[in-house]
């Protein structure tokens, strides 16, 4: 039974109200007046189109909007949507809405959710971003139905995305976790995922949710769980990415709601990720992950000087953190002029794992570790952009391909550095 601490009395009775489900569809939102109204339109018209015999439910846990969110949720009429699509629901489909207190918090909307399919035991579940402005009702199919139809516990998407869109995960988040958790999840903290009512029980009762790891990064620790609880897995192409921006534009904060949780997770999962090596493909359902190449501006000199100045500026933290030939080698190519400048393969994954085992032993503080990780990163991410500026699809797949295979080379270094060596 759900904690009285997690779910209101207010919202008890709403679910009360609705009863078991077969499908519950989450959205966690926080102040998505702009967006939330036509995202859950489509989860709504997608339920309705091919689920219609199933008992459904969708709910919205918000962090605190001071917008009209809730409202519009609340406000998405089944009416309206069955008169306008003619889809005809055989059963009833309802929409709820709580509010949590003490702001916007990832793993907070999460388990909430899972706290009232704890209540409602539904069969599937999906979690959907209220920035996925590029949504589709064809997207509910895609996510429920392995899960509803072919028995996978957790569900993951594959995008089209631009070849310099998300550089954090191509370059660092995506290698490393395949790399130490040996599964080829493109999307390893999706924002939109699907999962088995098997899974959620699992999941509600993970000793996790209250934690500052889980806050920004439950989705990624919910991913790292089902491939350590060995759980069956997919991913499902989604077609485009576009969302409204809600990511911090601060790069050292991105990092801490990233790598703070990656980090932390290698310390409570050491005993499966030592003991396995390379990595396994994880099934694709409806196409892979496509690369698109439209011109897009970036300012790369910036970039380059803000790694020169971070290894100058920073020298006495990061002599803290590297091992003292790492820490050289970055000095040295902090020293080349631009035209020159590569961060390679080699030095970029020793540097990530050097910075892991750091972060675990804790030698300073270790949000002072995520921070001085940031400036190193935009080296890394200069000489990605200059490797790609020309560079079509498959040879940006090879790049990131020679990328995740470096780190899963080197991942054996990684073992000595985290028992206290350097």
């Amino acid at each position: 039974m759900a904690e009285e601490s997690i779910l209101t009395d207010d919202f008890l009775r709403e679910l009360m109200n609705v009863g078991e489900v077969d499908i519950l569809v989450g959205v966690p939102t926080h102040n998505d007046a702009k967006t939330v109204g036509q995202v859950v339109q489509a989860v709504r018209a997608g339920l309705l189109k091919h689920f219609p015999r199933q008992r459904a439910v969708i709910i919205n846990a918000d962090g605190g909007s001071r917008d009209a969110t809730q409202e519009l949720v609340r406000a998405a009429s089944i009416n309206d949507l069955q008169h306008e699509t003619n889809f005809q629901s055989l059963r009833t489909l309802h929409s709820i809405s709580t509010q949590y207190e003490g702001g916007h918090a990832e793993g907070r909307a999460l388990h909430i959710l899972l706290a009232a399919a704890d209540l409602l035991h539904p069969s599937a579940c999906a979690v959907i971003s209220p920035h996925s402005t590029s949504i589709e009702p064809d997207w509910v199919l895609r996510l429920l139905n392995p899960v509803c139809r072919e028995a996978f516990d957790y569900v993951t998407p594959v995008y089209r995305r631009h070849k310099f869109d998300g550089l954090l995960l191509r370059n660092l988040v995506y290698p490393m976790c395949r790399a130490l958790y040996s599964r080829q999840i493109w999307e390893p903290r999706p924002s939109d995922f699907s999962f088995s009512g098997k899974m959620a029980a699992h999941l509600f009762e993970l000793d996790i949710w209250s934690g500052e790891p889980c806050r920004t990064g439950a989705s990624l620790l919910t991913t790292i769980e089902a491939i350590t609880g060995r759980f069956k897995m997919a991913q499902v192409f989604l077609g485009d990415i576009v969302r409204v921006d809600h990511n911090p534009a601060d790069l050292v904060e991105a990092m801490r709601n990233v790598l703070g949780p990656l980090f932390w997770s290698l310390e409570q999962n050491s005993a499966f990720w030592s003991s396995s090596n390379g990595s396994q493909p994880v099934p694709i359902i409806g196409g892979a992950p496509e690369v698109t190449t439209d011109p897009l501006r970036i300012n790369r000199k910036r970039l380059y000087h803000l790694f020169n100045q971070g290894v100058s500026e920073l020298e006495p933290v990061l002599r803290s953190i590297l091992s003292g030939s790492t820490l050289a080698e970055l000095q040295r190519i902090s020293k080349l002029p631009e035209e020159e400048f590569c961060f390679s393969n080699d030095l970029w994954t020793k540097t990530a794992y050097e910075f892991a085992a750091s972060f675990h032993r804790a030698v300073i503080s270790r949000d002072h570790v995520i921070q001085a990780l940031a400036p190193l990163y935009r080296g890394k991410t200069f000489t990605f952009l200059q490797e790609n500026h020309e560079a079509l699809p498959p040879e940006v797949e090879r790049n990131v391909e020679a990328l995740c295979l470096t780190f899963e080379q080197c991942k054996p270094e990684l073992l000595p550095l985290w028992n206290g060596g350097k």
